[in-house]
């Protein structure tokens, strides 16, 4: 399945032109660049004859809801190391948690200190004595067939476009991205945690340094942060386009792309591509959060 692309049009754009490339619709619960992670991981798992997928996420990782899909449509058992004890007595109230459950995902529940070792030889021992043999995957999904399936993402199509724009997490679909511009295309990634260590995970898959890089103001506070002001204009954007868009990643993603053009960031002419790497699932559990603290909710759930 292809996704497509949507122009948006924006006033005072300044000659510039902005498409969103809808990777959110190439499967309605293995979500976009998760979709493509995911991809040719699964076809390795099944050419060593693993029965197993075990990973890694937080409470409302997109992640985690993906892998348990994928293995319930393709016929995979599935175990998710999940960040956070004290949430095993609380997947009835997590929309993410309780998707994965009735995926048929196992859950490890383990302290925010122990899931600091996931990467660690011994504690994959120990997981291994405890479940079996499984196929692992990262927390993210990142590794190298993931990136091997987010070099997917751009098509032919989209040489047209000069500027690439994409939301960043662990920095595997960015890095897909870079692997796969043309020749005079650029890439920007916009991520949703603060400090600029992705750099350095992402030159470790990016075959080009010079073609590329990270725009760090739009993070609204970190990881899982949000403000009244995206929220705002989150729901504005849904009113105009009818396009949702997560809180977490695609929106501050967004939201950048927006103040940029308004500023002149682009030079006249620019032909934009924004992906949208799905991860809708976790608004819900983002409007539980923003009803817990008196704040607007995204209203297109």
């Amino acid at each position: 399945m292809q996704s497509y692309n949507q122009q948006i049009t924006i006033l005072d754009t300044k000659g510039v032109l902005l498409f969103l490339k809808r990777e959110d619709l190439l499967d309605p619960e293995i979500s976009g660049n998760k979709f493509r992670k995911l991809k040719y991981n699964l076809i390795e798992a099944k050419s060593k004859g693993c029965k197993t997928l075990l990973t890694f996420g937080g409470a409302f990782s997109n992640h985690i809801a993906a892998v348990a899909a994928a293995g319930k449509k393709y016929g995979f058992n599935t175990i998710g190391v999940i960040r956070g004890e004290e949430l095993a007595d609380k997947i009835a109230e997590n929309p993410t948690l309780s998707f994965a459950g009735q995926n048929g995902m196992e859950f490890v529940f383990v302290s925010r200190e122990v899931f600091r070792q996931k990467e660690t030889l011994e504690f994959i021992e120990k997981l291994k004595l405890k479940y079996g043999d499984f196929y692992l995957l990262p927390e993210g999904g990142t590794n190298d067939l993931a990136i091997k399936g987010c070099e997917e993402i751009l098509t032919d199509e989209d040489s047209q476009f000069t500027h690439v724009c994409c939301a960043v997490g662990t920095g595997g679909t960015l890095s897909g991205i870079i692997n796969s511009l043309g020749e005079n295309q650029k890439a920007f990634g916009f991520p949703s945690l603060k400090g600029t260590f992705l750099f350095d995970d992402i030159c470790k898959f990016a075959k080009n340094n010079n073609n590329w890089g990270l725009i760090t103001e739009y993070h609204f506070g970190g990881y899982g942060k949000v403000s009244e002001e995206l929220i705002h204009f989150l729901n504005e954007f849904y009113r105009l386009y009818g396009i949702p868009l997560d809180p977490i990643y695609t929106g501050k993603m967004m939201f950048g792309i927006f103040d940029l053009i308004k500023k002149g960031y682009f030079p006249e002419g620019s032909r934009i591509l924004a992906v949208h790497t799905g991860g809708l699932q976790g608004c819900e559990g983002m409007n539980l959060l923003l009803e817990k603290k008196h704040l607007p909710l995204l209203n297109y759930i």
